[in-house]
């Protein structure tokens, strides 16, 4: 913040950023507005001066001094004419300090030269100077420093012209002076102000949009470890499948829309055979990386509406919603084939991956998510007692209250 805050810091004489980079960065925000204001306001300002040779022509007729008012008068119209032509349209996205400030002084110059070429319209000129002197401060968009110099400028060449062409008394040109001096002051500090709130406006507008990034960018660091907490929370961690209470969860909801459905529901328990053995012949390295081998296939066995998770251990529990017992012994089948066929380490290759798997399934609306992981469980058992690496499917659909005994062994 205290960095922010020096490269926010507006110069209190010149009203511009003191950190040049956030100069810059400011200018180039502007650029096509005061482009385009400036090249208006400088061509609103040229006409005007040129439309004053009416007047010329009506004072001093068609006499010499009068075609030397209108020739000039001509020049510095097409001149500054031609500068917001060039600013409008022809500097891309650069910005030039000099190019910008030029008309101004084109300006300030016919001012002064009416002058001595219309001695007698100085009380008028007067009045153009002080507004021409706001004019260059306020219409015309430009830099304080720019206008400034430009401004001074045209005040004391005209008070000098005034000095030399026109004949007047110390106490006026003494009055001269101070309203000269006024139009100055008043100018530059409307401006001053002008730019110092329109930096700080800029500088606001600027931390607003780093607060919001950053504030995106916090909710999108919560949200990413929210994700990650989610998938700690719901995944097993070594095969990155359900764990037991998600995969509870989420069985739970697909039996009760089964059964809000009438349709069937088959649930397997699967038991990697002789884990143990795995573990105490290769060690817990080897038998984690067989328990993920097992894992991805199970899952690439499954349909996607199906729902696995790890049950505990060597156990892997299946979800199976619209699915008979028959269907089931058919994915059961499948599961089992792809486990047989998984390719091991070399130093494991006398190894034969193999699982025991118990199927059981329900038509009823009133049996509950324990009772079929109980029975599928007894069949799962049942296998293992049978001799393990089969498929052992409870045939009776279970209900409320009833045991379900018939099934078979598939090898």
């Amino acid at each position: 913040m205290p960095l922010q805050k020096k490269r926010n810091q507006v110069h209190w004489l010149t009203g511009q950023f003191c950190d040049a980079g956030r100069e810059s960065m400011y200018r180039q925000s502007i650029q096509e507005n005061v482009r385009l204001e400036f090249s208006r306001a400088l061509s609103v300002a040229t006409l005007v001066f040129g439309m004053f040779a009416i007047s010329d022509y009506y004072l001093l007729g068609l006499t010499s001094e009068f075609y030397l008012l209108l020739s000039m008068r001509a020049v510095v119209v097409s001149l500054c004419l031609l500068i917001a032509l060039i600013v409008r349209y022809g500097l891309g996205h650069s910005y030039r300090p000099w190019l910008h400030a030029l008309p101004l002084w084109i300006l300030a110059t016919g001012i002064i030269l009416i002058i001595p070429l219309r001695p007698d319209s100085l009380p008028t000129q007067i009045t153009a100077v002080v507004v021409a002197t706001m004019a260059f401060y306020l219409l015309i968009p430009n830099l304080l420093t720019v206008v400034v110099f430009a401004s001074l400028y045209l005040n004391i060449g005209f008070l000098v012209a005034a000095v030399l062409f026109t004949e007047i008394a110390l106490i006026t040109a003494l009055r001269i002076v101070l309203l000269l001096i006024m139009g100055i002051v008043v100018g530059f500090f409307a401006l001053l102000r002008l730019e110092i709130l329109q930096r700080k406006q800029y500088a606001l507008l600027h931390e607003e949009r780093d607060y919001n990034h950053q504030l995106h960018a916090e909710i999108a660091h919560r949200k990413s470890l929210e994700a990650q907490l989610r998938v700690v929370a719901e995944r097993d961690a070594l095969t990155s499948l359900n764990n037991r209470g998600h995969f509870m969860k989420l069985a739970e909801e697909l039996l009760q829309r089964s059964q809000s459905e009438k349709m069937p529901f088959s649930l397997f328990m699967i038991d990697v055979d002789h884990f143990k053995r795995i573990n105490d012949t290769w060690g817990h390295s080897h038998g984690d990386w067989v328990l993920i081998k097992i894992a991805e296939a199970c899952a690439a066995s499954l349909r996607p509406s199906d729902v696995i998770g790890r049950f505990g251990g060597e156990e892997f529990v299946v979800a199976l919603p619209n699915t008979n017992p028959n269907d089931a012994q058919i994915i059961a089948e499948r599961l089992k084939k792809k486990v047989a066929e998984l390719p091991l380490k070399e130093e494991m290759s006398e190894l034969s991956p193999s699982v025991t798997i118990g199927v059981a399934a329900t038509n009823s609306g009133e049996v509950d998510l324990d009772s079929l992981i109980t029975r599928a469980d007894q069949m799962l058992y049942a296998g293992k007692r049978g001799g393990r690496n089969q498929v052992v499917v409870c045939r009776d659909a279970i209900k409320e209250g009833e045991g379900g005994d018939a099934y078979n062994h598939t090898q």
